[in-house]
């Protein structure tokens, strides 16, 4: 008789497995263990030295952030843990966007053990202690209490690949972002330069005339004057091609299109700055896409191009906020630093559903991934219910094997490359 094999039961921690210290106190002693705490601000912080114990060995103090005072702060610790025989130390700085970064490069620089407390851990330990009364001071006690209870996380170190990836996927979408907003106001000014001339294109973005005719004729009237014969003559000057149906449109557009806004030479002006803005924008994106896909075929991320609906973008932010694939033992740690893990209580009081933690990068990312798999396999079992062989499922291709597109549920199995790190995809 066959026997089942048991799933391994968790280790039950009270820390964070990348936060504790225990080991290392218990060596040293509570007493010879120092750990060092910023609360950091965009031009100077706040810091502070205790012993595990809390004993203050350096009250607290304000450094700018400058290569001078950071040294002379390392060298002030240095003296310190020298002076009160501090033999192993912890530095724990506060997570601020980009402000806590002088600070934590200096103290690395200097071979301290750097680690970040998040600021919703210090508020934790600091409202139950001091309610109402957030200043540096008690800021800098809630971080030490923070770190000395496993909070203070080690950061990982990423390959330079996927940092430089990082930075340029979020500069793409910050790109696409603005482009949207541009976008936006070009249809607005577009139609107080000619109402309703955009609802003669289907898709004003994709359409090779829409903007650049208005930009040449600039007003309904101008197109009605010319008549067919006219508008044909500015296709054929500009170089723009058209279907007969098009002209058409726009021509019975022109016909009954209501009176612009007044200032029509002024609009024809902003309308025309903004599509060029939109234009250059548009380069901008492509040649970081290209650079993007340059670093996504170095990483394992790569694999994933192998699933319908998964596109060199999509793949690319993926691997961008993931990071190595080894900082994942499971494809479940993946959707959980996301926020996307049903709440764990005892008894709940709202209900089933997903977490109310705040939402992380990958939450979007992989709500998107998702709907795209959904959409892809949707189509493909339509393509599949009406025989077209050239659209069907690679397993049933392939002579069957297991399901390459997951439900819509948003789900890190898919996107979790780990298996297959140096490993040819298996279709």
């Amino acid at each position: 008789m066959a026997t089942r094999s048991r799933r391994s039961v968790r280790k039950y921690l009270i820390q964070k497995p990348n936060g504790q210290v225990t080991q290392r106190v218990q060596a040293v002693g509570p007493e010879h263990f120092g750990v060092l705490c910023f609360d950091c601000a965009k031009a100077r912080s706040k810091f502070t030295l205790a012993n595990f114990y809390g004993s203050v060995v350096i009250p607290p103090q304000t450094v700018a952030h400058t290569r001078g005072h950071l040294q002379a702060v390392v060298d002030q610790v240095r003296q310190a843990c020298a002076q009160h025989q501090l033999h192993d130390l912890i530095v724990a700085i506060e997570r601020t966007g980009e402000y806590h970064r002088p600070v934590q490069r200096a103290c690395k620089q200097a071979n301290f053990d750097t680690r970040l407390v998040h600021p919703l851990t210090s508020k934790q330990f600091r409202v139950p202690a001091d309610p109402g009364n957030k200043t540096d001071d008690t800021d800098l006690a809630a971080i030490f209490r923070a770190a000395v209870n496993g909070f203070g996380l080690v950061e990982p170190v990423w390959p330079e690949d996927y940092q430089q990836l990082q930075l340029l996927v979020r500069h793409r979408r910050d790109l696409v972002q603005k482009m949207t907003i541009l976008c936006c106001q070009i249809r607005e000014q577009l139609h107080a330069l000619m109402p309703g001339y955009a609802e003669c294109f289907s898709n004003l973005w994709d359409s090779g005339l829409a903007l650049p005719l208005a930009r040449v004729t600039g007003s309904a009237e101008a197109i009605r004057q010319g008549g067919g014969q006219g508008l044909l003559r500015l296709l054929v000057q500009h170089q723009l091609s058209t279907r007969r149906d098009s002209c058409a449109k726009i021509l019975a557009w022109a016909e009954q299109a209501p009176a612009a806004h007044p200032q029509h030479a002024l609009l024809l002006q902003i309308l025309c700055a903004l599509d060029d803005d939109r234009r250059r924008k548009i380069q901008e994106i492509t040649a970081l896409e290209q650079r993007c896909a340059h670093y996504l075929a170095r990483t394992p991320y790569v694999l994933l191009l192998v699933i319908p609906g998964i596109n060199v973008v999509s793949a690319a932010e993926v691997a961008s906020e993931l990071g190595p694939s080894t900082f994942y033992p499971h494809a479940n740690a993946i959707t959980g630093r996301a926020g996307l893990t049903p709440p764990r209580q005892s008894a709940p009081a709202n209900g089933p559903g997903a977490s109310r933690r705040q939402p992380h990068r990958l939450q979007p990312l992989l709500r998107r991934q998702g709907d795209a798999l959904e959409e892809s396999r949707q189509r493909r079992t339509l393509a599949t219910s009406q025989g077209d062989q050239d659209f069907q499922p690679l397993a049933i291709r392939h002579g069957g094997g297991p399901p390459i597109v997951s439900p819509s549920v948003p789900s890190g199995r898919p996107l979790h490359p780990a298996q297959a790190d140096g490993v040819s995809p298996q279709l």
